[in-house]
């Protein structure tokens, strides 16, 4: 698979070109937005020219990612690929309108992948008319420095496919794991409750957003705190992903969104690429200091890092994927400073379901139902 095709040239597509185009391929670059493409590749020539001057890479290297990838000036530049990895708007109808066009044009035996982070691999593959060489291969952003692929065969791909993706993303010097098609996959499905109750504690008002991170970064290790990290990703994102996997999930309480983050994302308050988000990025902006506060931050860790691991039990449970890729991408997929099933027995499972069942018997919410694994690990 040396010939690639990448459908969109956003953050991700121009991301995965430049991983493609590292490993040696030769990429065709397509967005239906033509200037986009132009802006694209300026910006990664800026991105190379920084690796070289931080000597990261050579000049000859430079010119070599720069060089294997060219622009395609319609869908149809993209007939000689070997795969082609979509990454386009989060929108059913929109990616099915272009697989139902891209297969006109490639041969029978290109491989079609999606970048889709919250919409069912077998969905989209039903529409093509050979969904047997449809596959998910989901990157993190940014995709050249983010180590985790999430491999996602559908009810519908050919059983070897995702063996030679997960082989090929190792060639590309990526860390894959195979996930089973399931809202959100692994990451976006086990980490939302790092938002989620983060969003529910302020919303509360039992601690300001200030506090919540710094209670997550100080006692949990973690890089960044929930509010942080959604102004990093887009509180817009986040919160489509997290509506995404409500919705997907038939409207299960443990997924439902916050209506903080609803009113943020319609305040286009959208967080660093706005300038403003959870917290303000704007030059001479007051930057507010956390109140500390021992036992409220070991009250919040404690909340937090129990939804966190009791997804990820339940996720176990469900035979999403294996101990070891469990573990895998949540420390490689979000910088998790531990995978969740070894913090679950650090912090000791009984004391996870303590918790659990302290806040259902507050809430009398089903957002705080327990795995049925937890109680017998």
């Amino acid at each position: 698979m040396k010939n690639i095709g990448i459908i969109g040239a956003g953050t991700m597509g121009v991301g995965i070109a430049q991983v493609a185009a590292t490993a040696g391929c030769k990429v065709v670059l397509f967005d239906a937005n033509t200037p986009q493409i132009d802006k694209a590749l300026s910006g990664l020539e800026k991105t190379l020219n920084k690796l070289v001057e931080k000597a990261k890479i050579s000049q000859e290297k430079a010119t070599e990612i720069r060089n294997n990838i060219v622009k395609g000036e319609t869908l149809q530049d993209l007939k000689d690929s070997d795969l082609v990895i979509e990454a386009i708007i989060e929108n059913k109808e929109i990616k099915t309108k272009v697989f139902t066009e891209l297969e006109t044009y490639v041969s029978e035996n290109c491989i079609i992948g999606s970048n889709t982070s919250s919409i069912s691999i077998t969905s989209l593959g039903a529409e093509l008319q050979k969904p047997e060489r449809f596959i998910g291969i989901h990157f993190f952003n940014p995709a050249p420095l983010m180590p985790l692929v999430e491999v996602i065969p559908s009810l519908l791909t050919e059983k070897t496919l995702a063996e030679k993706i997960y082989n090929l993303m190792k060639d590309w010097g990526k860390t894959p794991v195979i996930a089973k098609d399931i809202p959100g996959f692994i990451v976006n499905r086990i980490a939302r409750p790092y938002y989620g109750e983060g969003l529910r504690i302020v919303e509360e008002n039992i601690a300001t957003i200030e506090q919540v991170d710094d209670a997550m970064k100080t006692i949990g290790n973690f890089k960044m705190g929930p509010f942080e990290l959604m102004d990093l990703i887009g509180v817009d994102v986040n919160f489509s992903v997290t509506t995404t996997v409500y919705k997907e999930y038939f409207y299960d309480p443990k997924y439902k969104p916050s209506l903080l983050q609803q009113r943020m994302s319609e305040a286009k308050l959208h967080g660093r690429k706005t300038g403003k988000g959870f917290y303000d990025y704007n030059e001479g902006a007051e930057k507010l200091v956390a109140e500390k506060n021992d036992a409220l931050y070991q009250q919040i860790f404690l909340r937090i890092i129990s939804m966190l691991i009791n997804e990820a039990v339940e996720a176990k449970r469900l035979g999403i994927a294996n101990d070891e890729d469990l573990e895998l991408a949540m420390q490689k997929g979000v910088n998790y400073p531990k995978g969740l099933l070894a913090w679950g027995k650090e912090i000791g499972y009984a004391k996870i379901s303590e918790t659990l069942q302290n806040l259902y018997e507050e809430y009398q919410e089903e957002r705080y139902r327990q795995s049925s694994l937890l109680k017998k690990l």
